[in-house]
């Protein structure tokens, strides 16, 4: 596949989450799967997270704002937003409003997506939830 190709199933990728089109994870994600960062193995792992997160916040949405591709490798940069409507890994529903920076890296096999590493920072997002506040020498450090 070429890194056009490549950078494109990552977009529709991202097009199922936003749609919540759990039926193209067959077309996109390979059946044995490997999400590094939460532990995830195969597309049925992948298909309950992602319905977790439907569940949890009812209109969750990534914007793309970066894409590279290199090798087998893409990079994408974007910005996530959603409402805390549902329970969330045992988290009554807040009904706060987050906005979080993500990077993920995919690897590609075949047309699809066969791994992938995942950056963001979970302690900010959790911050908006109310979940958790900032000591003053947090609040000092953070800024």
């Amino acid at each position: 596949m070429s890194l056009e190709e490549n950078k494109a199933i990552v977009r529709r990728l991202i097009e199922a989450v936003n749609t919540q089109d759990l039926s193209s994870a067959e077309d996109l994600v390979a059946p044995d799967y490997v999400d590094h960062t939460r532990q995830l193995r195969g597309r049925e792992a992948l298909t309950q997270f992602a319905t977790m997160i439907f569940k949890s916040f009812s209109d969750f949405h990534v914007t793309i704002e970066d894409i590279i591709a290199e090798g087998d490798k893409v990079w994408a940069r974007y910005k996530i937003t959603g409402t805390h409507t549902g329970e969330y890994r045992g988290l009554a529903p807040t009904g706060k409003k987050f906005t979080e920076a993500f990077v993920d890296i995919f690897r590609m096999v075949n047309g699809k997506v066969a791994e992938e590493w995942h950056v963001s920072n979970e302690l900010d997002f959790l911050k908006q939830l109310g979940v958790i506040e900032y000591t003053e020498k947090a609040k000092k450090l953070s800024r």
